[in-house]
């Protein structure tokens, strides 16, 4: 049976960029599940499955809807165990949640910044309304305003990333001798702001972009199957 995944575009239908939806993508792939995907703009949400949630991913799979990629992760962790783990056991999973937060707490902020008005610019005109009016209510400024804070925020984004940077001296994943979900989180993000923006995130030589690198190849090239912004 075909997942179907409900995946965030803007007015170009090829171009997923949910950082949430990519996580259910790589964790779909891990699993070897057939998969399709129904483009979703945000004004579109509402109406998913008959208001099934306020955000994307959602998915049905079979008669189950699950929304929310953490959520859908432990379900298909839970309905097909006969493939391979998302998590690698309990431990996993509980170092999994601290992946979640840490990403949310740590690189989607800086990211969000450094991709806001792009994010805006890959929107149709209705949307873009609607996202510049949301956005500028969480931030309390122009999303001009707020963008153009990240060159000054840059170094320290960096610099927040040695966590990250410092495991991968030790081992070549954040689930450790392969990827798990705790890489597909992180990988999310750093292919969220990848699709909308051509800002540089991160220098060459550092082994967060290196393992970045990897991910994109992972399930025969998933990552690269959505070509970076120019």
């Amino acid at each position: 049976m075909t997942i179907l995944l409900y995946d965030l575009v803007g007015s170009d239908t090829t171009r997923p960029f949910s950082p949430h939806c990519w996580k259910v993508a790589m964790a779909l792939a891990h699993k070897g599940l057939d998969y399709r995907t129904m483009p979703t703009r945000f004004l579109e949400v509402p109406d998913i499955e008959g208001g099934a949630s306020k955000t994307v991913p959602v998915i049905r799979d079979g008669d189950a809807v699950v929304p929310d990629s953490f959520t859908i992760a432990l379900h298909l962790e839970h309905a097909y165990p006969d493939r391979p783990s998302l998590f690698g056991g309990a431990g996993g999973e509980a170092h999994a949640r601290f992946i979640e937060r840490w990403s949310q707490l740590t690189i989607h902020p800086y990211l969000g910044v450094a991709a806001l008005t792009a994010l805006h610019g890959m929107q149709d005109e209705t949307n873009a309304a609607y996202f510049r009016q949301s956005r500028e209510a969480r931030y309390g400024r122009p999303l001009e305003e707020v963008t153009a804070a990240r060159d000054a925020g840059l170094s320290a984004f960096r610099a927040s990333l040695e966590p990250l940077r410092g495991m991968l001296a030790y081992q070549p994943w954040i689930g450790g001798t392969a990827p798990l979900f705790a890489d597909y989180i992180v990988f999310g993000a750093f292919q969220w702001a990848r699709i909308a923006t051509p800002y540089t995130l991160l220098d060459d030589a550092d082994p967060v972009a290196e393992w970045f690198g990897r991910c994109l190849n992972l399930h025969n090239g998933l990552g690269l199957s959505v070509a970076a912004a120019a």
